[in-house]
């Protein structure tokens, strides 16, 4: 049982950005932002917290084979609070599928722990949740006194000028060219076509790049992740998966637009976004694979669609965003809501099996933890995970640096408007770290 104490925040902002030290310096933690955020339509679900901090391990579960058997016993076997991550890769434990692409970050497929230090943030209040056989009332008062004093950023970070990409830029062109045959004889209806920007031997402070990146753009799913010595620094507008009780919501991306500088330009781009023919069909292609995947694990007759293609605001781009709905089957395990619908559909395209095939045939790199989930479960079974997008990479022990970007291929995108919509959707990561492309012609 968990020992709880309460504490009176006096500046939010550097005690959040204080936590992100925490949790740097911790051998593993997250540091999730933001969920207060976003609701979701036709609900009265509210978020559960502003800000919450998993610092240090007190059991993890770990595996390099059934993963998903594994948590279910991790789980079943812990009635805490237990944090993690799932990578794109476990695509491979659910399907006939494989991952042959180089990879130099070398996340874990998955990794699940229940924290040393618990703190949940809302507005003022913070409260602390530990074991006393594990942490001291000296440790805590050490660690709010820490959370409590100046933060300083001071420090340029020693990132790279310039990214590199896999593709020439003809090439990246050509790629999506090649996926549109596959669209035009119907082999698939979508696919999500990525590419990733990487940079070699940096030497960065992660904890210092999230905080740039989450006040450059602020989003309902930010995320900092360490794990031994690889980082994830997340800036996410998109929900995976949320579970309240009996219900299961997703909330999927598809459609994009830049801010403007002006508040008329903004208003225009939003109507562009919002009649899109090409974005909104994006939008009801993925809604409909993830109304299949929940109806595997839904009562039947419950799952719905909350909301079709609302327009939602944030710091950089419009997103388009729907939300779709189940009541949960009797008798479930706790991982069968992500056996039936992980990967994502708005990270993979439709249809799911043989668009995961064309993305290992076309892309270049392998996805890791890049469109994979980050997020919690609670004592009580429910959950909260985001998708892994709008962020970077970072390997610690081989200074490999990275952040991957794409978009969902259909039959009436154009090559060259596809590839803008990366740029925009790179926009805050080069923001943050001063950089630029370097691409090929």
């Amino acid at each position: 049982m968990r020992s709880k104490y309460i504490h009176r925040v006096s500046n939010f902002d550097r005690f959040a950005k204080n936590l992100a030290i925490e949790v740097e310096n911790a051998d593993v933690g997250i540091l999730l932002r933001g969920s207060d955020r976003f609701t979701i339509p036709g609900t009265n679900f509210t978020s559960r917290f502003q800000l919450a901090a998993a610092v240090g391990v007190s059991s993890a579960c770990s595996s390099n084979s059934n993963h998903f058997d594994e948590l279910d016993r991790f789980l079943s076997a812990h009635k805490d609070w237990v944090f993690g991550y799932f990578t794109y890769d476990l695509k491979n434990q659910l399907e006939n599928l494989d991952s042959k692409h180089p990879d130099s970050l070398g996340f874990p497929d998955m990794f699940f722990f229940s924290p040393r230090i618990l703190v949940l943030v809302n507005g003022n209040t913070a409260v602390f949740q530990y074991n006393r056989d594990e942490t001291s009332q000296a440790e805590l008062d050490e660690l709010i006194v820490r959370l409590n004093g100046d933060y300083i950023d001071d420090t340029e970070c020693q990132v790279p000028l310039v990214f590199q990409s896999h593709y020439t830029y003809s090439d990246y062109l050509k790629t999506i060219r090649a996926v549109k045959q596959h669209i035009a004889r119907g082999d698939i209806y979508e696919m999500n076509l990525c590419q990733e920007f990487f940079a070699y031997r940096m030497n960065l402070s992660p904890y210092l790049t999230f905080n740039r990146l989450y006040q450059k753009s602020p989003t309902p799913f930010g995320a900092f992740l360490k794990v031994t010595d690889r980082y994830l620094m997340c800036a996410s507008p998109e929900r995976y998966l949320r579970r309240d009780g009996a219900w299961l919501f997703s909330q999927p991306i598809k459609g994009t637009a830049p801010r403007m500088a002006t508040q008329e330009a903004d208003s225009i781009e939003i109507e562009r976004l919002k009649s899109d023919p090409k974005e909104r069909a994006e939008n009801v292609m993925i809604v409909d694979l993830v109304r299949n995947d929940l109806s595997r694990i839904a009562m039947r007759g419950s799952v719905k669609v909350n909301e079709l293609c609302g327009i939602y605001t944030f710091p950089q781009v419009h997103q388009m965003i729907s939300t779709v709905s189940c009541e949960l089957a009797d008798g479930l395990r706790p991982t069968d809501p992500f056996r039936a619908t992980f990967p994502m559909g708005s990270m993979t395209g439709a249809p799911k099996v043989r668009a995961m095939e064309l993305i290992e045939h076309f892309e270049r790199s392998k996805r890791g933890l890049y469109s994979g989930a980050v997020g919690y479960f609670m004592p009580n079974g429910d959950f909260d995970f985001n998708v892994v997008i709008r962020s970077l990479l970072y390997n610690r022990n081989n200074g490999y640096l990275s952040f991957t970007v794409g978009g969902a291929i259909t039959f009436n995108s154009q090559p060259e408007a596809e590839y803008r919509e990366c740029l925009v959707k790179a926009r805050a990561i080069l923001e943050t770290l001063n950089a630029r492309i370097d691409v090929a012609e």
